[in-house]
């Protein structure tokens, strides 16, 4: 356990450059301090709005039981352990696209988790699978909610920087395809940590 939560340590970080900023540097005035603020407040309000926009898409998904359906589909399609990660792969590209990584962990995991015990597929190697997919969802658009983000602070052309990040996708898509297919890769650190 640590000593504070990641929330209680953002804000102490924010506290810290205040403090420095104004104590030891002197560059940070009132005035800077207000642009700062004004600039968090719509850095903030572009997630909240990617936020709210994803868990109205997931409350649409779930009463039309797409994930239920989805699941059923791939369970009805093989029994096999290696297509069912495949499409749980697809599936989770495809939910990273249009959703908040923590909507489609929320909507998805409790109805693919039974299939994915029923086809002996291990649970931290899931998880891991899962983290990837969401994580290339989000950087890719149309939603590219870390995407976007990282460009309203960079200021940045969101459609410049998806042409440069193609080739991390690329590469993030070889990692997905290696951790998916050979499962001793993710879990080579949790073995040796942890037995098995």
């Amino acid at each position: 356990g640590g000593v504070v939560t990641a929330t209680e340590g953002a804000a102490l970080a924010v506290l810290a450059a205040i403090v420095i900023g104004t104590v030891i540097y002197r560059e940070l005035n009132l005035k800077a301090l207000y642009t700062a603020m004004i600039d968090g407040v719509v850095q903030t309000a572009v997630v909240m709005l990617l936020v709210a926009a994803s868990a109205l898409l997931g409350v649409h998904l779930t009463e039309i039981q797409a994930p239920q359906k989805l699941a059923a589909a791939a369970a009805v399609l093989s029994n096999s352990r290696w297509i069912v990660l495949m499409l749980l792969n697809l599936l989770f590209l495809l939910l990273g696209l249009f959703l908040h990584s923590a909507a489609a962990i929320i909507l998805v995991i409790p109805v693919v988790m039974p299939l994915v015990q029923a086809v002996g597929i291990d649970p931290v190697h899931f998880g891991i699978i899962v983290t990837i997919n969401l994580g290339i969802g989000q950087q890719t658009p149309p939603v590219a909610s870390v995407l976007t983000v990282a460009c309203s602070i960079a200021r940045a052309d969101i459609w410049e920087v998806t042409k440069v990040n193609l080739w991390f996708i690329g590469v993030l898509l070889l990692v997905l395809l290696l951790s998916t297919y050979l499962p001793v890769v993710p879990l080579a650190l949790v073995r040796l940590f942890y037995g098995g």
